[in-house]
């Protein structure tokens, strides 16, 4: 497998320097130098517009969501553990004072959260990928990524009930408390974080290339579009050392920053009887939207959380039941959330090291790359986070 260093064609630092094999780039270039056709070149960052998916048939007010919500995760270079990489939420257990599960050691510079909002019944959960680029300048970006989803979690169990959250409001609030703690001294960062309310409506926050996608009834329902300044630099927020900055300066660049304000914010009306799944790249790298949602289906399928009857697919009566602890017959991934999570990350994980297979990252590198030869998945950190809607009202019935 070829090494491609992105120094030339990017205008990055010596120190900023990734193969396609390995790692991200830290954003350590400026506009003028995006290359084309592929770089992501503009002079206004992403939308700051709340965008809506379609708008779901049923009322969002005669619904009453609740969010199921499992995880799973594996390191780089090490092996895929289903028994112990993976993490049911219990939202009984939390509390403000408990630190929060991020995924740490297992899941390498990934990490995620969930957490509930104040004391209510809404949720706030989501992925960070820290920038393996930052390694080149002796700056381990787990610190960033993991940081920021403990603050994530933090900042959402401890919010006021009485004040609505935004998605883009609870990446600010985390970054903040990133960029304020003394102990992250640098690194970058992605991240793909969602609030998700009793009534239905789920706003999403996605910056750079980690991203959720949202299946219903055996269809891909909305996708997010990843975000970058050229091909393998994805938008990050970031923490940049005084000498990093001015060692940019000496190269003749200044660094990129990106902030919570760069986020792309969408919302969109969830079901009974949807799958969310947000993930890093990991996933995205290696498995496409379509091959998911068909490994996706054949467990909802499997189970008979989704039915084929006489008016076409529709919700298991149960769902509910599945979703419970021990709702499935497994030691550990008991639940239809953690088995899920579990079954995307082992495929991902089996297909980022399969060298004959091609995924979605070894077709762009083809596409404007064809002479590095590349071919087969891209190995990587990998977490998952997985939400099953479930309508108390039609647990009920």
């Amino acid at each position: 497998m070829h090494t491609f260093k992105t120094i030339g064609l990017l205008g990055l630092s010596p120190f900023a320097t990734c193969s396609l094999s390995s790692c991200r780039s830290a954003s350590f270039l400026s506009y003028q130098q995006c290359p084309a056709p592929w770089a992501d070149c503009r002079s206004t960052r992403s939308t700051t517009n709340i965008q809506s998916s379609r708008p779901a048939h049923t009322s969002a007010t005669s619904s009453s969501i609740t969010y199921r919500i499992g995880a799973a995760f594996s390191a780089k270079g090490r092996k895929f553990n289903p028994k112990q990489n993976l993490y049911t939420f219990n939202a009984t257990s939390q509390s403000a004072e408990k630190e929060p599960f991020t995924g740490r050691p297992a899941s390498g510079q990934d990490a995620f959260f969930t957490s509930t909002i104040g004391n209510g019944t809404n949720l706030a959960f989501g992925v960070a990928d820290g920038v393996g680029g930052w390694s080149d300048s002796g700056i381990d970006s787990a610190d960033f990524s993991h940081g920021l989803c403990r603050y994530l979690a933090r900042s959402a169990v401890k919010h006021e009930d009485d004040q609505k959250l935004g998605a883009r409001d609870l990446l600010s609030k985390g970054f903040e408390d990133v960029v304020a703690d003394q102990t992250i001294s640098g690194g970058g960062s992605t991240a793909c974080i969602a609030v998700g309310q009793a009534d239905g409506t789920l706003e999403v926050a996605n910056l750079g290339d980690s991203g959720f996608v949202q299946f219903r009834l055996n269809a891909v329902h909305h996708y997010s579009n990843p975000q970058t300044h050229a091909f393998n630099t994805p938008y990050q927020l970031s923490i940049i050392p005084p000498k990093i900055l001015a060692r940019s300066r000496i190269f003749g660049s200044m660094p990129l920053r990106d902030f919570p304000r760069d986020a792309s914010v969408t919302s969109h009306q969830v079901r009974h009887g949807d799958v969310l799944v947000f993930a890093t790249d990991g996933l995205w790298d290696n498995i496409g939207s379509g091959e998911l949602l068909r490994l996706v289906s054949r467990h909802m399928t499997g189970f008979k959380a989704w039915k084929t009857g006489e008016q076409g697919m529709r919700v298991g009566k149960n769902l509910h039941a599945l979703t419970q602890e021990g709702g499935i017959p497994k030691q550990y991934e008991n639940t239809l959330q953690t088995l899920l999570a579990v079954a995307i990350t082992g495929e991902a994980k089996a297909v980022s090291q399969n060298t004959k297979r091609d995924g979605p990252f070894a077709k762009e590198v083809q596409k404007f790359y064809p002479h590095e030869d590349f071919h087969g998945g891209k190995v990587d950190d990998i977490c998952v986070v997985v939400a099953l809607a479930v309508d108390a009202k039609e647990a009920k019935g």
